[in-house]
This record gives structure tokens, C-alpha cells and sequence, in this order.
């Protein structure tokens, strides 16, 4: 189905069609490109424009530039815009403008883009649901998201993310939702931050965005929850709390077992029960938020709570697979590799801790951005009460040799600077019948442990 006729896109952007082109998606990246698809020359490590050839030759149905590159023929697809990056906002506000969809936005420091996948999966069974891909969820990821969106969509989910003071408010009025989710607020992007607080004032920022009438759903467990009640209601905002305290939306019971987490939660007078497929009591209050959200989109309890039943983790996130040994035997991993902060290693230290191997392993990078308390932070992981049932602790990067130092000798395990060297030293670390957590910032790259465990099944490890 045609997404973007070049009348459109011209008219939305301001721009200038260098001929009458039609578009059936948008991309910035020439590696994922398909056929069809609207190239955006952005600027970021390299400019974009200079990648225009080569999506044109792979199939692109056009280009959005601000100038015709080197080596593009004057009369190729184009679409020629003052500032690629204005462009593309003007394009998803174009596109938010013209759908009829229900729109949430979700926002937090830790949670998000699972809950962005709950809230997708759940509304999937409700109608047309477009949702964002992967974190696409910064300056240039929140537009895109929005210039994808089909015009017969009923349902959008737009995750809003940030690093920096004044980030949110922006992206949250490209958007627009009809309901805002702030998962959680926590020490995280301290770095750019003077306190937790700061970062709570900048997370209820997505409340600004909010439709007229627009519901804002808030965790009620959290230090900061009264300046987010507080901001929702400047905003005119209707409020929903939920969390395992005073709520509109009460977590009364969490039975985690292996793989899931069986809860029962109370709204009003009503009890009801929900499964997650990922162990981990912080799947459960994300769940419940993602529940909130649902129900103030206007779909039934019931059905959104089946929706729910659908969901499991993507790769990074929570995932849990069995690995084959090439020694015979297997261990458990649980592939938490994408993202890191102290609460969500917390979180999964708890999940680790919880499990049933006979050892139980973990693979810890630095957590990243989290400004002058950094080394006190990872020194501090040592004292989380999960460090307790946890027999070995393997530590990555620099800012995780605070860690090492200040785990007791029995549970301290191998340091090294980079994953790559500690990929290599997989085979003597582990063995049959433990489950392996492996978790650190993105940048630290703890998915080349991942690919690493993976592959002692076939009598490797992985390549430096």
C-alpha cells in the first residue's frame, strides 16, 4: 500500500518533488533498506547524502535531500527539502495528523521499550497497530516512527526517550498520544542531570504532548511519583497510578517461576489475574502499566489481559534460552545484553538470583551515563541483597573494576577491559547446569558474550 505519493510528501514537507514518485515505507539505513522505500538523508556520523546512490541503485522509491548528491542523475526520485532532519518531523507530523489512530506514548527510565512491546503486542488483537522498531525513540527515531505510520492505523505506540534536559517535550508534541506511560524514573542519564528529581520533571515532560482529555499513566512506587501527578494534572491530564501500593491499578501477588510471572493485581474492586512470559517481578509492573494504558485507550480488560498472553521479550531483553554444551549437557542463559543502570541490573541480578542452576553465573558491563557517582554506583552492585545467591560475577569495562574490587574473593570472577576478551575465556567459565546472566550498557557490547555462550555448543567461541 502506497504510504507517501510525492504530491504528499512535497505538500507536507515544504519540499520540491523532482518527479511523481510514490513511497511504501521510510528509511535512514541503506543496510535495511527494501524496495519502495523513501531514503532520508540524515546527517549523523556520516551524511546521508552521500548513501543516496546506493539507496536508489537498491530500490528506493526516492530520496529526501536538502541538495542532489554527487554522481544522482538531476532527474532521479527526489525529494529536495531546506534541512533533511525538518523534513522528516514535518513528514511524521503530517502523517500523525492524518490518521484517526489511538495514540500512546511511552516513556521511562528503565522498561520502556518492553512495555512498548507489550502495549504493540496487546493492541495488535484489538486492530491495525503500528508501533516503534526496536529504541527508535530519540530526535530522529520518534519522526521516522511517525512518518511510518499508515493512514488506516487504529492503534500507534511511540516510545520517547532522552539523555538530556529539554529532549521529551518535543517529541511528545510530534506524537500527540491520547495516553502517556511513564514506566519508572530512576538513576539514570545522571550524567546531564543534577538529580533523579531532574529526571523526573524531564520524564513527565511527555505529558506536554498529550491531546486534550489525554489520560496519563504513572507508577505510584516510585520517590518521584507526586512530581509526576503533579505535572500530569498541569498538563489537564487525567491521572492513573498504579504499583503495589495506594493505586488505582494494585500488584497484590507475584509468583515467578522459571520463564514466567504469574500476578494477580485490583483495580477498583475488581481482582484479576495476568501472566508474563519472562520471570522477573519487573515484567510485572510493567505489564500492569502497559494493562492501564490499554484500558484508558478504551479496550476491555479482559481482552487487553489476553493480548497480553501473546508477548515475550525480544533478543537483549530479558530472553531465556537453553544452550547446548559441546562437552554434552546445557546451560541457561538469560540474554539481557542491550542496556544497563543500576535499577535494571538490579532487577536482573533479582531474576538471576531467583533461578534454578546449580550455579548461578553472571556477566556484568559498565553501566553507562550515570555522571560523578558512577564508580559508587558499580562498587555498590556488591551490596543488592540478589549478590547473596549469585555464585560467580565476571566484570567488563573499566567502570566495572569498582565491582570486582568490592565483591567478597568467593564470588569474584574474571575482570577484563573489553567483552571480546572475556568471550574468549568462555569455555573455562562455565559449565553444565548453570544459568548465565549477561547484561551491561550497549556499548559495551555483552551480546559478543551472548554470541560467545551460543557458540560453545559448537566447540567455539566467538572471534575477537
Amino acid at each position: 500500500m502506497t504510504l507517501w505519493t510525492a504530491q504528499e510528501a512535497a505538500e507536507a514537507t515544504g519540499g520540491q518533488a523532482t518527479s511523481d514518485w510514490t513511497v511504501d515505507g521510510v528509511s535512514i539505513d541503506t543496510r535495511t533498506l527494501q524496495s519502495g522505500d523513501l531514503f532520508v538523508a540524515l546527517t549523523a556520523a556520516r551524511d546521508g547524502h552521500e548513501f543516496v546512490a546506493q539507496a536508489l541503485e537498491k530500490g528506493a522509491g526516492a530520496a529526501l535531500v536538502s541538495r542532489i548528491p554527487k554522481g544522482v542523475p538531476t532527474d532521479a526520485p527526489l525529494l529536495i527539502v531546506d534541512d533533511v532532519q525538518a523534513g522528516l518531523e514535518a513528514l511524521g507530523q503530517a502523517a500523525r495528523a492524518r490518521t484517526d489512530a489511538r495514540v500512546v506514548g511511552v516513556t521511562g527510565s528503565v522498561g520502556k521499550t518492553s512495555t512498548k512491546e507489550m502495549l504493540a503486542t496487546i493492541l495488535e488483537t484489538q486492530g491495525k497497530t503500528h508501533a516503534s522498531v526496536a529504541s527508535y525513540n530519540n530526535h530522529w527515531g520518534v519522526p521516522l516512527t511517525l512518518a511510518r505510520m499508515p493512514k488506516d492505523a487504529d492503534f500507534a505506540v511511540i516510545e520517547i526517550g532522552m539523555n538530556h534536559p529539554g529532549e521529551i517535550a518535543p517529541l511528545a508534541r510530534q506524537a500527540r498520544p491520547h495516553v502517556a506511560l511513564v514506566t519508572t524514573v530512576a538513576a539514570v542519564h545522571l550524567e546531564a542531570f543534577d538529580s533523579v528529581a531532574g529526571i523526573a520533571h524531564e520524564k513527565a515532560a511527555i505529558f506536554e504532548g498529550l491531546l486534550e482529555g489525554g489520560a496519563a499513566i504513572v507508577n505510584a512506587d516510585i520517590e518521584h511519583t507526586h512530581i509526576l501527578r503533579g505535572c500530569a494534572m498541569d498538563a489537564g491530564a487525567g491521572v492513573a497510578e498504579f504499583g503495589r501500593g495506594a493505586a488505582d491499578y494494585v500488584l497484590t501477588e507475584v509468583r515467578p517461576s522459571a520463564d514466567s510471572v504469574d500476578a494477580q493485581a485490583r483495580v477498583g474492586d475488581e481482582t484479576f489475574a495476568f501472566n508474563v512470559h519472562s520471570a522477573g517481578t519487573h515484567f510485572a509492573m510493567n505489564a500492569l502499566g502497559a494493562l492501564a494504558a490499554c484500558v484508558e485507550l478504551g479496550v476491555e480488560l479482559d481482552q487487553a489481559i489476553t493480548g497480553l498472553g501473546r508477548w515475550s521479550p525480544v533478543a537483549g531483553r530479558g530472553v531465556r534460552e537453553s544452550l547446548p554444551l559441546a562437552g554434552g549437557g546445557q546451560i541457561e542463559l538469560l540474554d539481557d545484553s542491550y542496556n544497563a543502570n543500576p535499577t535494571s541490573m538490579e532487577a536482573a541480578l533479582d531474576v538471576l538470583a531467583a533461578s534454578k542452576g546449580t550455579r548461578r553465573i553472571a556477566f556484568l558491563g559498565d553501566m553507562k551515563e550515570l555522571g560523578a557517582q558512577e564508580l559508587a554506583m558499580h562498587a555498590a552492585m556488591a551490596d543488592v541483597a540478589a549478590m547473596a545467591h549469585i555464585d560467580q560475577v565476571h566484570c567488563i569495562g573499566p567502570l566495572m573494576r569498582a565491582l570486582h574490587d568490592a565483591l567478597p574473593e568467593a564470588r569474584r570472577g574474571l575482570w577484563f577491559e573489553t567483552s571480546e576478551e572475556m568471550a574468549a575465556r568462555l569455555p573455562e567459565l562455565v559449565r553444565d547446569g548453570d544459568t548465565v546472566l549477561a547484561k551491561g550498557s550497549l556499548s559495551m557490547s555483552l551480546a559478543r558474550i551472548v554470541d560467545g555462550l551460543r557458540k560453545l555448543g559448537h566447540g567455539g567461541v566467538l572471534d575477537p
